[in-house]
């Protein structure tokens, strides 16, 4: 098992709460050995193995990084920009995972602005 499909799942119906408008512009990608979804092309959230990938503005990164679950995304042996794992134990709950989805939203949409 490349990545937890349980928690594909739970992140599928997760992104079900968004308004239409926005849940139309999600599309899911085979990437990094693992399921990542893309708002309008650009990466916002993803399952590895039993992680769930976040993307994080750069601004936010201090600070997310200092919450417990969360840590550097080091998919090559480094740690990638803006890229964060978060373990099982950050995302138990609908409410924690939906917080960590809307992270990743902000990541993708702030970056589709910037065009």
């Amino acid at each position: 098992m490349a990545y937890n499909e349980e928690l594909a799942k739970r992140v599928q119906l997760a992104l079900k709460l968004f308004p239409k408008f926005i849940l139309e512009d999600f599309q899911e990608k085979k990437m990094f050995g693992g399921l990542a979804f893309l708002y309008k092309g650009k990466m916002t959230v993803g399952v590895i193995k039993n992680d769930l990938m976040v993307r994080v503005l750069a601004d936010k990164m201090k600070d997310v990084l200092s919450k417990k679950h969360a840590r550097p995304m080091d998919f090559t042996s480094r740690p990638l920009k803006e890229f964060i794992y978060v373990s099982e134990e950050g995302f138990k709950t609908e409410e924690q995972l939906q917080r960590w989805i809307e992270l990743g939203l902000e990541h993708a949409k702030f970056k589709l602005n910037m065009k």
